[in-house]
């Protein structure tokens, strides 16, 4: 008996934190332990013994809600997908089982949703920076996708009229170049947009002749 007592300590204060009233500040035998958010809190009260065991129990729910709330901030910005989120809170310095708990979390309340991001990725490219499926396949890889997911979310995808829309927005840069000069730096634009040259030669033979006609 003796031994499982040298493993407790009594819970002499529990004292809300100034900076964030939110959290308190558990003493356990007189000494400042640690921080907790009231949620992890909540039960505990002063007298209450706590074995080594419990102790680490609430640092592990601790870290939970700590990543919980750091995780709601980051997805609160735009939608993210599972890697960028896992990526986000591995710099963070989050264990992996805490992630994985967090993850699936946000999974549960339709905050993490691959497809949906997807989706908004291509929406906002298509947007403000239309660019060719290859392309959008690549960023979408790089955000942790399946292929499956990417292979759906590209099939609405239509190429040529990203490849217009491409050349309206820097037609008028290049409006007053001769023809071949117009060519040149429209048709390196859409390369590095990843266009392929069937869709950069018809896109350009109908914008010179509509630029000739005006």
């Amino acid at each position: 008996m003796s031994w499982l007592f040298a493993f407790m300590a009594t819970i002499t204060d529990l004292v809300t934190q100034k900076r964030d009233n939110e959290r308190v500040s558990l003493f356990l035998d007189g000494e400042f332990a640690f921080g907790l958010a009231l949620s992890v809190a909540a039960g505990l009260k002063i007298g209450q013994q706590l074995t080594a065991e419990e102790i680490d129990h609430l640092k592990s729910r601790e870290q939970i809600e700590k990543a919980k709330q750091n995780a709601l901030r980051y997805v609160s910005v735009r939608p993210r997908s599972v890697y960028e989120l896992q990526t986000h809170l591995q710099r963070k310095s989050f264990e992996e089982n805490v992630i994985d708990t967090v993850v699936e979390f946000l999974l549960g309340l339709e905050l993490l949703d691959d497809t949906a991001f997807a989706n908004y990725w291509i929406d906002q490219r298509e947007t403000f920076r239309p660019r060719s499926r290859f392309a959008l396949g690549k960023e979408l890889r790089q955000k942790g996708i399946s292929r499956e997911v990417i292979d759906n979310v590209l099939e609405d995808v239509d190429e040529l009229a990203a490849a217009r829309r491409v050349v309206d927005k820097r037609s008028d840069r290049w409006a007053n170049l001769p023809e071949d000069a117009y060519r040149e730096k429209m048709a390196g634009f859409l390369q590095r947009r990843g266009f392929s040259y069937e869709i950069i030669r018809e896109v350009l033979e109908e914008t010179w002749q509509d630029q000739e006609e005006t």
